[in-house]
């Protein structure tokens, strides 16, 4: 199988959420038949969903992988489990959350997997920094940078580079 390019969405809010994200970023640059092609800044984040929960750390990751788009799912599933991801309650509090927002030019549907991710082009704190690593990519046959011009930005903070 020829590498595709893959796109990441990482988020967290427990646990020390900015230490969990650069954690995942290092443990993305270790998985296997894969590389670690670049990650943008951090950003600070207000939850989706249920309100009484901590704002989110976000970034995103961009790897190249031999992996199908299912066993890079099952090593981004493992790596959350790692991080002792609990499933609550939807959009709930988590120590680490990895979506896999686009796989090359695939466009899958499966009961477990979704890509293109149904609803980056919703989320300014997926937009913001995928827009930041690759600002030539296109969604849905619209630049991204379009798609970022026409959603809100409100509590979405980019965070200094430490």
């Amino acid at each position: 199988m020829s590498a595709q390019l893959t796109y990441i969405g990482l988020g967290s809010n427990l646990a020390s959420p900015i230490k969990q994200v650069r954690q995942a970023l290092f443990e993305l640059s270790m998985l296997p038949l894969s590389r670690l092609v670049a990650a943008s800044s951090l950003y600070a984040s207000r939850p989706v969903g249920p309100q009484d929960q901590p704002d989110f750390i976000n970034a995103v990751a961009a790897l190249e992988t031999h992996l199908s788009p299912l066993a890079l799912l099952d090593q981004l599933q493992a790596l959350e489990q790692q991080h002792r991801r609990q499933r609550q309650r939807h959009w709930g509090p988590r120590t680490l959350d990895l979506d896999l927002l686009l796989y090359g030019n695939s466009h899958i549907s499966t009961p477990r997997l979704s890509v293109p991710h149904p609803q980056m082009t919703a989320r300014a704190f997926v937009l913001a920094p995928l827009a930041e690593i690759a600002p030539s990519l296109n969604l849905h046959q619209q630049p991204i940078t379009n798609w970022l011009a026409g959603i809100e930005l409100p509590g979405l903070e980019r965070l200094p580079d430490a």
